[in-house]
């Protein structure tokens, strides 16, 4: 294994499998911490966890146990993934694991890019943007969990850690590689640990992945994994050749726990074409909803039955406040773990999972050990395997409305 990636939950992790994937390298997705080696034939290994909304000692506790044992596989390079809108809270847990792996690893000139272009995420003068707008003003601001209402990086990355923040501009990136190389240096003799670093287009990303050849630990988003392989091709390291894509004809179902704008578009299409079934956080502790009736709805129904808890913010924080944040979440959490194994226990064979919440509620209850990477559906949205299951796990910004309907042709290998 020559890069060891830990991601901070299951979407954007497959997200960075993909882009890794696409970029040549031989990848696989685990769940969670092995307990045994990696393949020999694995190149970049992404350790998934579901660490992004936990307490930041328990995140930094278990990334720091993926990084054991990626260190173990025999890594050169480590890249620390997160979502592309630096989803976090001013207590962390970006900035806690970012400064707990760059201790660990001794590293300096750690890179810190949420970019990804081809969804609209950019970053220039420290500042976040997706599809132009400011994070702050992009519907991130009311996101149930970790609502972004500072769009510079530099100052909430500040907020979350004792360890300087640097950053490398748009002006140096755009000299290239060497140039920013240069400007690593000059932060580095600063003092300035953690680099906020700018990047508006692929190229920018690929310029700062050559700039990072050598470099301990890399964060950001999953676009900045694009540069990357070419560094190890360059020495000669890639063996090349990706995964024989099978789909399944079997049963689909889709559960949607994300509140996210796109989502809420997707939820929306989708239940005016296809069944649908709405999931409250009220019916669900009173017990009117229920796991198997849920699943018994969704396999009882033609066509691509939807199960959703998609909802407008007002809703999420209403009941958040009359519940509590975890005991709302977990119930839906909860509701959608039982559903699965229920419904792959009685023949489903392709999930479709949106938000990342959800889609960690949907890898653990089938206990699936490590995932095989497939064609991308969207940007950032790969096709999965394991054994017969073909799953994808959709994070909630990413796709068009009709992702469901094109994410399960995918799946079934059309």
């Amino acid at each position: 294994m020559l890069l060891g990636c830990i991601g901070d939950d299951f979407t954007g992790s497959s997200d960075l499998a993909n882009t890794l994937a696409k970029q040549g390298m031989r990848v696989t997705q685990y769940s969670g911490v092995p307990g045994a080696p990696a393949a020999p034939d694995v190149e970049a290994g992404v350790v998934a966890l579901k660490s992004r909304t936990i307490a930041p000692e328990e995140a930094v506790a278990q990334s720091l146990a993926a990084l054991e044992w990626l260190q173990a596989q025999g890594c050169r390079q480590f890249l620390f993934k997160y979502c592309s809108t630096f989803d976090s809270t001013p207590e962390g847990n970006i900035g806690p694991v970012a400064a707990a792996l760059a201790e660990r690893l001794d590293a300096w000139d750690v890179i810190v890019c949420p970019v990804f272009p081809a969804t609209g995420r950019t970053l220039f003068e420290g500042h976040l943007f997706v599809n132009g707008k400011l994070l702050s003003e992009s519907g991130m601001q009311d996101h149930p969990l970790t609502p972004m209402t500072d769009p510079d990086i530099r100052r909430w990355l500040a907020r979350q850690t004792e360890m300087p923040v640097g950053h490398v501009s748009m002006a140096a990136v755009r000299k290239g590689s060497a140039a920013i190389s240069e400007a690593f240096a000059a932060e580095r003799a600063a003092g300035r640990r953690l680099i906020v670093t700018d990047a508006i287009a692929d190229e920018d990303l690929m310029e700062i992945g050559t700039a990072a050849a050598g470099l301990p630990l890399i964060t950001g988003g999953s676009g900045i994994a694009m540069g990357l392989p070419e560094n190890f091709r360059r020495e000669g390291l890639l063996a090349g050749g990706g995964y024989d894509w099978q789909g399944s004809d079997g049963p689909c179902v889709v559960l949607s726990g994300s509140c996210s704008v796109a989502t809420r578009g997707q939820v929306a299409y989708h239940k005016a074409r296809h069944p649908a079934l709405q999931i409250t956080v009220d019916a669900v502790i009173a017990g009117t909803t229920t796991a198997p009736g849920v699943a018994d709805w969704l396999l009882a129904q033609d066509g691509l039955p939807l199960a959703y808890a998609t909802a407008e913010p007002a809703v999420v924080r209403a009941a958040q406040e009359k519940y509590g944040r975890e005991r709302a979440a977990s119930a839906i959490e909860d509701l959608f773990a039982e559903v699965t194994r229920l419904v792959v226990a009685r023949g489903a064979t392709r999930i479709i999972a949106a938000g990342g919440e959800t889609s960690g509620a949907v890898v653990e209850a089938l206990d699936l050990d490590a995932l095989a990477i497939g064609p991308e559906i969207a940007p950032g949205a790969p096709a999965l395997a394991a054994g017969p299951l073909r799953l994808t796990l959709k994070s909630g910004n990413f796709g068009d409305e009709a992702f469901f309907e094109t994410a399960a042709k995918v799946l079934e290998g059309a």
